[in-house]
């Protein structure tokens, strides 16, 4: 039996809990999610994040250390652009199915490859660009049949606008983390964390005026333990790169697909459509092809993963 103690094998059970906590925390948010201002459910996510997170930097005996920045600008930057892609990612998990809202996500490192070649000047040959084609066919599969809704029912349609947005969602969480490998050249990862999950409450509680509802005691309750679900996901994401490379840990992200099938079964009877898993399917290989080629050319420059889920 394999020893999980130390080691690569302790990275990958820490970075498979994050997955299965993360999905909980999206299951908590579809529970109470309906007629939910997105901007709520941001501001909810955020804010009680801060608590096990907090917590954690301080029984590390770094919660102090980790207030210190020389870019105060460069967090708001990110903040700014991970509130933005959380309410598209929220909004849409609100009114997709969730196995079909998780595979539209991994649409994020194919944006990731076009943003770090236009805003970076990374260098990117022919095979990853060919990789992202391919993951791109996958996600127009997955797309395919909500965009035939805007025949049948027109732009009231919430899963076809849904679908649109999520991608919004994506592409912005691949901007956020652009923002955070110039981030991290003069910052610590703890810092990154905090002041995202500080940053991007204070801006969620803006929309405060722009339809935020009353929330029933259930509601309230969900969207907190959303929060601190959030917050400790984000611990053990954070602490799995402790112990093993992106290269090695980046890949097991897609198991959240084989974790969100079942639970989007049990608890929302959502039975995901052939041309979804064929879609998953495609944009899966593409991602991790062009996760292999990103570690094998770069394999100097390690950016740990902070997500903005």
């Amino acid at each position: 039996m394999p020893d999980i103690s130390s080691g690569p094998m302790r990275g990958i059970a820490l970075k498979l809990c994050s997955v299965g906590i993360f999905l909980a925390m999206q299951t908590l948010i579809k529970l109470a999610g309906t007629g939910v201002n997105a901007g709520q459910i941001t501001f909810y996510r955020s804010a009680f994040a801060l608590v096990p997170i907090m917590g954690y930097l301080l029984w590390r005996g770094e919660l102090r250390s980790s207030f210190v920045t020389e870019s105060p600008f460069g967090h708001f930057k990110r903040g700014f652009i991970g509130v933005l892609s959380m309410g598209c990612g929220f909004y849409s998990l609100t009114v997709l199915p969730l196995p079909e809202w998780i595979a539209l996500n991994y649409a994020m490192p194919l944006f990731s490859v076009f943003f770090a070649w236009a805003l970076l000047s990374e260098p990117v040959r022919i095979y990853r660009w060919s990789a992202v084609a391919v993951g791109l066919v996958g996600v127009l599969i997955i797309l395919w049949p909500k965009l035939t809704l805007f025949e049948t029912e027109g732009f009231g349609s919430d899963a076809a606008i849904g679908a649109i947005v999520v991608l919004f969602g994506a592409a912005g969480a691949a901007l956020a983390m652009i923002q955070i490998r110039i981030l991290v050249r003069t910052e610590k990862t703890t810092t990154i964390v905090l002041y995202f999950s500080i940053t991007s409450a204070l801006l969620a509680l803006l929309t405060l005026p722009f339809g935020w509802s009353w929330l029933s005691l259930h509601q309230t309750l969900l969207l907190v333990l959303a929060g601190f679900a959030g917050g400790v996901a984000q611990i053990f994401l954070t602490e799995s790169y402790r112990h093993a490379e992106v290269s090695t840990i980046a890949p097991f992200e897609y198991s959240s697909i084989l974790f969100g099938i079942p639970v989007s079964w049990l608890l929302f009877s959502e039975v995901p459509a052939p041309t979804m898993l064929v879609g998953t399917a495609i944009t899966i290989g593409a991602g991790i092809y062009i996760i292999h080629r990103e570690q094998k050319l770069q394999r100097a420059t390690r950016v740990p993963e902070i997500s903005v889920r």
